[in-house]
């Protein structure tokens, strides 16, 4: 029966009334929402002040300010929380943050008082945590609040002390001792001139403290880092090194700088009549083998002023300024990578742009971060994106400084460190790629006069053979000028043996074709196999191998030349053939010796195209066709002499030691989930138990919440662990492999040039200790792990001099 829609309504009203159910839930969403979008307005106001606006950043602050202490009944956690990240991960917006903060503590003395203390356990957690950038970064924020009168100087003075009492602790690595040094120091070109003027013994003090300890530490590792070998026209400074030197520079200008803004100096009278706090006694968390400490570096330099066109000069090596810049380009760099046009315009309007030749500078700074030792901070193509956008956005200049920052790297390269001669390769074919080829070759000719492996006629083959990888042959004919000609390398085809002239009178020709028409006929493994078997070994005929095995280096041969012939067209066929004959490649490759014959027969097809080698490398690593050893013992083998000082065998060799260390960090990943789980099991389990009288229903959200239905069992953890043990076991072998092989050639070279009474720094002595050092540079974390047992094994005292030298430099890294 029908109600009358009167008493409907009325009904609905009354339940509506009811505690105003309704319109209590609206209003406490609004005010949700409202909360937010308050929050958020907030946000967006502190972190983009100082940006560009029409009124002056002093007006900006002041309006700023008065909205911040009106809010701060309501977001007091929320404005603390954002003003102590802020100069953190806006580092170049320090001095604006602090003027801000100053201002609030002239207004509010609580306030000041509570943002000290947030700010020194954000300090303190970014210790205890190992980010080391925040804490340099937080460090520099509370000295910069002694300008703004908000943290007395003694206070900071005696952080300051802390921090160097923690570089000269025993038995500590000197990393960690360099890191707190490098942090004080860097600290100083934002305080100095106020603890000068307050506190002048007090600093030099600390100052003479410094000095004792960087005149005792070692500096071992210099060598490994440097991208030259020699000093001239730059010196290659250790970094502590030339921090010190550029404060001693700002010492003798009466700690005075010209390149950090400083808008507190505007509010000076307001600020001189606040209170100040102190910063309460911190003592550095103590040292744990967990931890991981920055490694040292190398000051990076290119340009001097005399490179630079009339206009701003450049600063000195030595001067503050120099300092100031770089690490805000970097911090540029490191902020916007991920959007190259961002990270070109943010590099290009930098805020004192005016005073320097900023185009000089950007590019030394990108150098520097290509060349970084031991491994670039982010991947190669990221600086080489970000050179071609600044090319883009600023054409009048940045093509005209790029091209002769390249010059000047190809003048000096016979000195260049080898993984930065790699890096050089790698990011100028890159670039050429993106401008159509265009280079002035002519230029170079001089270098047509110079050995094959002298770095200069090296640099360019190496160049056009990553090029080619960008291109196509023909394109390369016509490109390069005709006295290039010797350096031009060969039409990238397959080398088929068997249909070659004087193919007929190879034992292997008749199997070979029948194998072709079979595989084109789309016969599956065992069809091939069938195939196979008629041929001879001709290991039976020979009377020095007397051991039993399957090997037949014939049936390798035959099979692995005719079916990579057959997807020669392109990488994706070659990919397809491998795949579908694997069970072929398993029964034949059953011995390391095996595996060895397919490499060499790989190799002896494709000989004249080494990305083609690359990738199919990487596919038999991929499939386990190949072990990761076998490729390291091929790599230093006798076939592969004539190519020992090639690009792309290297780039085989770290593939295989990257692939072996893919796999063992898989597998400690996987146990060490395993685990967990196992943990969680056995914590589910009890608390089950105890809860049995709980009823049915309690115990099955226990288990669904805990996910307990798939949990590994202790059997399978410890299958687990047998397999880490036995891929650590692989990995250490595949080091010792490697390390063994580069002791033997070199030390063979070392004895016969003494012998024969020659120089033993030769073109190919020094390619082959370079490459010795990038293996320990580029998988230092691996290597470390098995440096006792290297240092027992291989690189024992009485090894030569040359290579024990390479050997020590690398542990020095995190002594």
């Amino acid at each position: 029966m029908n109600q009358p829609k009167t008493e409907k309504m009325n009904r609905r009203r009354a339940y509506e009334d009811d505690g105003d159910f309704y319109g209590e839930r609206n209003r406490k969403r609004r005010r949700v929402s409202e909360n937010q979008e308050m929050e958020e307005r907030l946000e967006t106001l502190i972190l983009r002040v100082g940006e560009n606006s029409t009124s002056s950043l002093e007006s900006n602050l002041e309006g700023l300010v008065s909205v911040l202490e009106s809010d701060l009944g309501n977001f007091r956690s929320k404005i603390l929380r954002i003003l102590s990240e802020c100069p953190i991960k806006m580092p170049e917006k320090c001095t604006i943050y602090s003027t801000m903060v100053g201002l609030m503590n002239a207004k509010n003395y609580n306030f000041g008082g509570e943002f000290v203390e947030y700010m020194v356990k954000t300090f303190k957690d970014s210790l205890k945590q190992c980010q080391w950038d925040a804490a340099r970064y937080a460090l520099r924020f509370l000295a910069d609040l002694v300008n703004c009168h908000v943290i007395s100087t003694n206070s900071l003075l005696q952080l300051l002390d802390s921090m160097v009492d923690a570089a000269n602790e025993d038995s500590v690595p000197q990393v960690r001792r360099d890191w707190y040094v490098f942090a004080v120091l860097s600290t100083l070109p934002w305080v100095g001139r106020e603890l000068y003027e307050k506190k002048e013994s007090s600093l030099e003090n600390l100052l003479v403290r410094i000095e004792v300890f960087l005149n005792k530490r070692t500096k071992k590792h210099h060598n490994a880092l440097r991208v030259w070998s020699v000093d001239a026209p730059h010196p290659q400074e250790e970094y502590l090194d030339c921090l010190w030197a550029q404060i001693r520079k700002l010492r003798q200008d009466n700690w005075t700088e010209k390149h950090i803004p400083r808008p507190y100096l505007s509010f000076d009278s307001v600020l001189c009549e606040a209170l100040q706090h102190n910063i309460p006694v911190i003592h550095p968390p103590p040292h744990q083998d967990s931890f991981e400490y920055p490694m040292p570096w190398v000051v990076y330099r290119m340009f001097d002023y005399t490179d630079c066109p009339a206009g701003p000069i450049l600063p000195g090596a030595h001067s503050i300024e120099r300092f100031l810049i770089e690490e805000h380009l970097h911090s540029i760099i490191e902020n916007h990578r991920w959007e190259r046009k961002d990270c070109a315009i943010q590099l290009l309007y930098l805020s004192y742009k005016d005073k320097i030749p900023l185009e000089y500078c950007i590019v030394e700074v990108i150098f520097a971060e290509l060349f970084h030792m031991p491994t670039p901070r982010f991947l190669e193509i990221c600086y080489g994106s970000i050179l071609i956008e600044l090319c883009k956005q600023q054409p009048s200049k940045m093509p005209q400084v790029l091209a002769q920052a390249t010059e000047i790297l190809f003048m000096r390269i016979d000195s260049m460190n080898t993984s930065c001669f790699d890096r050089f390769v790698n990011w100028f074919s890159y670039h050429l790629s993106n401008f159509q080829f265009r280079w002035s070759w002519d230029d170079w000719d001089s270098c047509l006069l110079l050995e094959n492996e002298h770095p200069r006629p090296k640099f360019i083959q190496e160049v056009l053979l990553k090029c080619l990888r960008f291109s196509y042959y023909d394109r390369f004919k016509e490109m390069m000028p005709a006295a290039y000609a010797k350096l031009i390398p060969k039409p990238p085809a397959p080398q088929y043996k068997y249909t070659m002239e004087g193919a007929a009178s190879l034992p292997g020709t008749a199997t070979a074709h029948k194998l072709v028409v079979a595989i084109r006929q789309k016969c599956n493994a065992e069809d091939v196999l069938n195939e196979l078997n008629d041929l001879p070994n001709p290991r039976e005929l020979s009377d020095t191998d007397m051991t039993e095995s399957t090997f037949n280096p014939l049936k390798i041969d035959v099979f692995l030349q005719t079916l990579l012939n057959l997807g020669s067209k392109s990488f994706s066929h070659t990919f397809a053939a491998i795949s579908k004959f694997l069970t072929v490649f398993k029964t034949l490759a059953d011995t390391e010796e095996a595996q060895m014959c397919i490499l060499h027969n790989m190799f002896e097809l494709w000989v004249d195209h080494q990305q083609m080698m690359v990738v199919i490398v990487d596919k038999l690593l991929k499939v386990q066709i190949v072990e990761c050893s076998v490729v390291a013992t091929w790599v230093f083998s006798k076939e592969m002499t004539g190519e020992f000082t090639k690009m792309y065998l290297w780039e085989i060799l770290h593939l295989t030691i990257k692939k072996m260390n893919q796999h063992v960090t898989k597998l400690s990943r996987e146990m060490n989930e395993a685990k967990d789980k196992l943990a969680r099991t056995a914590e589910s389990s009890s608390s089950e138990s105890e809860d049995e009288a709980a009823g049915p229903n309690q115990q099955k959200r226990h288990k669904n919440a805990d996910g307990t239905a798939e949990k590994p069992t202790e059997e399978q953890v410890e299958r687990m662990e047998e397999k880490l043990e036995a891929a650590y076991v692989d990995q250490k072998r595949l080091f010792l492999i490697i390390f063994q092989r580069f002791i033997m050639i070199l030390s063979e070279h070392l004895v016969k040039c003494d012998t024969d009474g020659r120089d033993y720094d030769t073109d190919w002595y020094r390619w082959t200790i370079g490459r010795l050092q990038q293996v320990f540079m580029m998988h230092h974390e691996q290597v470390q792990k098995y440096s006792s047992t290297l240092e027992s094994l291989l690189f024992t005292s009485d090894l030569d001099p040359h290579i024990l030298d390479v050997f020590h430099q690398f542990t020095a890294l995190r002594a």
